[in-house]
């Protein structure tokens, strides 16, 4: 009867042991082991991700859009699904940004990205509480020693979207519509108008903020007045309220297929947009890959090495901004041979693209 109950006392025990060690390894530990943590986490499958979309929404066939491609490309190259290894929370206004990313920590995601510059503030109080999350934020550069900040050189890619749309232009009026006027957005609008005055200063280019990420009305109305008055050419730097430009140009393109009227996207390759029956509006897209970017971050978290207080920024150089080529008949041999000359000037460093609207008008003097 000793023996058996000294048996049975050493069972019990083992088995206490095996539960106390599967909650210590759940609990994560405090903050000097979040790294190795994640390590463990992701080689027991229980690493996730997920994040916080601005109010663009994550259809927005845009900025949203495209870090969502990312997620999902993460979550199918690692045997996930949505709600069950990454998922994203969306944001219907900027009051939502604190309460979905509080919701996201309390279900345990690892790492949660904020979509958007309009993000950073929430990003940077959230962070500050939960010491052991890794938080990214996408288009600015955010304070923490457990946040990521993933920018890029969008002036560089909208100057090749200027070239393009000042080589395709018979009215000598081009348009920029852009979301929130701001530093962000205001890279794109100084890249523009520089690579448009670089091929032809003569050009006049309309420049014009809806204030809004989130107003395809807006954006219709603004492009309409564009057309009206002969603009023949507009890039939209504005999310979702894009589609707004998108759907002007192809109301004008439906009551009058010979008209002269083109879109150049921008985030991801907008050219499924601009469909009209046989032809298609979208001259190009400024393509921002954010997608590769949240995908990246995402590996370099799951394996332990995420860039915790980084700030990481892609280029020109890194292929991680483009000009989309997908409408081979309206992007002609002409364009993409200018656009490919001004790209080499650029990544070589002889021509400084202009980031700010001081910097642009330096330039333009100095053409």
């Amino acid at each position: 009867m000793l023996a058996l109950l000294l048996s049975l006392g050493l069972v019990l025990a083992a088995c206490g042991s095996s539960d106390e060690g599967g909650e210590d390894q759940s609990s994560g530990g405090d903050s000097g082991e979040s790294e190795d943590s994640s390590g463990e986490e992701a080689a027991n499958g229980d690493f996730s991700v997920a994040m916080v979309t601005d109010v663009g929404g994550v259809d927005d066939k845009s900025f949203n859009q495209s870090a969502w491609e990312g997620l999902q490309a993460f979550g199918d190259e690692n045997g996930m699904s949505k709600g069950e290894g990454f998922d994203y929370a969306q944001s219907e206004s900027d009051s939502d940004y604190v309460t979905n990313l509080n919701r996201l920590v309390r279900q345990d995601y690892n790492l949660i990205f904020g979509i958007g510059y309009l993000l950073q503030p929430a990003i940077e109080e959230v962070a500050g509480q939960y010491g052991d999350t890794h938080f990214a934020i996408v288009d600015s550069v955010a304070e923490g020693d457990n946040i990521a900040s993933i920018t890029f050189k969008e002036h560089q890619g909208s100057f090749l979207a200027g070239v393009a749309a000042a080589k395709k232009t018979q009215s000598n009026q081009v348009g920029f519509v852009g979301g929130v006027d701001g530093d962000l957005i205001n890279k794109f609008e100084a890249g523009f108008v520089a690579g448009v005055k670089s091929v032809n200063p003569d050009i006049e280019v309309d420049v014009q903020y809806a204030e809004s990420f989130a107003a395809a009305d807006k954006g219709k109305l603004i492009a309409t007045n564009m057309y009206n008055k002969g603009v023949d050419v507009i890039y939209h730097a504005s999310g979702a309220t894009g589609n707004g430009v998108f759907a002007q140009a192809k109301d004008i393109k439906n009551n009058d297929p010979e008209a002269n009227v083109w879109v150049i996207g921008v985030d991801r390759d907008q050219y499924e947009e601009g469909s009209v029956g046989d032809t298609n509006v979208t001259l190009t897209s400024m393509v921002k890959r954010v997608d590769i970017a949240v995908q990246d971050v995402s590996t370099q978290s799951m394996n332990g090495e995420f860039p915790g207080g980084e700030v990481l920024e892609y280029g020109l150089a890194d292929d991680a901004v483009s000009i989309a080529r997908t409408n081979e008949e309206a992007l002609t041999e002409d364009i993409i041979s200018s656009i490919e000359e001004w790209k080499e000037k650029i990544v070589n460093g002889d021509v400084e693209v202009p980031s700010t609207r001081e910097d642009l008008e330096t330039y333009v003097n100095s053409l």
